[in-house]
């Protein structure tokens, strides 16, 4: 009777969770995380070499650490995409108070680790970075008060997720690290544009982040170098945005050959901000593509599975999610071939990094969760019952 009247399939009764899982989450999604985790692994092999060769460690060293955070990061997607929206809910809120103090925190307890931003706890013999925790949390925490919000009689929960995202990029801002700060009020943004903002306000909001950036110009040595650079007419070969295009440029469509390129021993952070480079040096362009495609589906598929939702809150969530997911697959990938300035952010699940690996999985994790099949009817069904 319910599949007759929702026109999806019910749950059936004492079905165990596991089988339950896999008939109900996305297997395209789920097939191209696990790629792009072998992609991860495949460069790692390459980039990583030249760094453990430097710091004197076994060659792949840091080739098995990201086994390990790879494994970890599964093994807590795996886990988060079995609960139920209502409790993705509270650990997105809970997480989001956690790891908000310990962003806050970072001034007096944290580390730059010589690169001029504070930004990481140093707990020996790893680091934890919590802005990358920040975001799956923050997302959820502002998708809840947007669908609060449209409740009847519900809170101006709008306008409070935007009192929490100014906080927030307020933050990340003095550590300093606007490129998470950009990529936090994107999230927002998206989300607020889902909600149904008046485009005033969303025009509103963009000149103020315009305003921002200028200030930061002016008052921050560290973005105006970087806007210098970007804006430069030529490419100084000797930064590490000459060594990846240069890289770019030589592998062409086919790539040098593994283990041939050299990008990865003229890069210092060749395994993480700048992978992409190394992907196009040895393998080609069509390899790169390929990684294009593998995030590109895990977006369109996710985006597509909430079109037919009819609960606010997982709407906003999941489009949320995805989104920032895609869009610093973007940003890196553009920073590398000089169409953005540089933002140090990691390819998610490919670039190196324990803190970028496994908080990705939480948001993944997360996704996955919200875009199962669940037994409800599709949102277009029911507006045509309406009429």
């Amino acid at each position: 009777m319910t599949e007759m009247v929702y026109g999806a399939m019910p749950v059936r009764a004492g079905e165990p969770v596991l089988p339950r899982w896999w008939r109900t989450v996305d297997k395209w999604t789920l097939a191209c995380i696990l790629l792009l985790m072998g992609m991860g692994l495949l460069l790692g092999l390459a980039a990583s070499v030249p760094l453990a060769t430097r710091n004197g460690l076994p060659p792949f060293h840091y080739v098995v650490r990201q086994g390990m955070f790879g494994g970890v990061a599964l093994v807590v997607m795996f886990l988060t995409s079995l609960v139920s929206p209502e409790s993705v809910r509270r650990l997105g809120v809970l997480g989001f108070l956690l790891t908000f103090v310990a962003l806050a925190l970072l001034p007096i307890f944290g580390s730059d680790f010589g690169k001029g931003a504070v930004r990481w706890y140093s707990l020996g013999m790893m680091s934890v970075q919590p802005s990358e925790f920040l975001k799956p949390g923050f997302i959820i925490l502002c998708a809840w008060l947007m669908a609060a919000s449209q409740e009847i009689n519900g809170p101006p929960g709008k306008l409070m997720s935007f009192g929490v995202t100014i906080v927030v990029v307020g933050f990340l801002a003095m550590q300093p690290d606007f490129g998470q700060s950009a990529l936090v009020l994107f999230g927002w943004g998206v989300m607020y544009f889902v909600a149904g903002a008046p485009i005033l306000l969303l025009a509103s909001v963009a000149g103020l982040v315009s305003l921002g950036a200028m200030a930061a110009y002016t008052y921050s040595t560290h973005f105006a170098q970087r806007i210098d650079a970007f804006m430069a007419a030529d490419i100084d070969p000797r930064t590490q945005v000459g060594y990846a295009v240069n890289a770019i440029q030589e592998g062409g469509f086919f790539g040098v050959g593994v283990g041939e390129g050299q990008v990865k021993w003229q890069l210092p952070d060749a395994h993480t901000d700048f992978i992409i480079a190394v992907a196009a040096e040895e393998y080609g362009l069509l390899l790169v593509l390929f990684i294009l495609g593998l995030y590109t589906t895990i977006v369109v598929r996710s985006l597509t599975r909430l079109m037919r939702e009819r609960d606010p809150f997982i709407r906003l969530a999941g489009t949320g999610l995805a989104c920032i997911f895609g869009v610093q697959a973007l940003v890196n990938t553009s920073v590398a071939v000089r169409l953005l300035p540089a933002k140090g952010m990691t390819l998610p699940f490919v670039s190196y990094g324990g803190s970028s690996l496994i908080a990705t999985g939480i948001t993944m994790g997360m996704l996955l969760a919200l875009t199962r099949t669940r037994p409800q009817g599709e949102i277009g069904e029911f507006f045509k019952r309406s009429l």
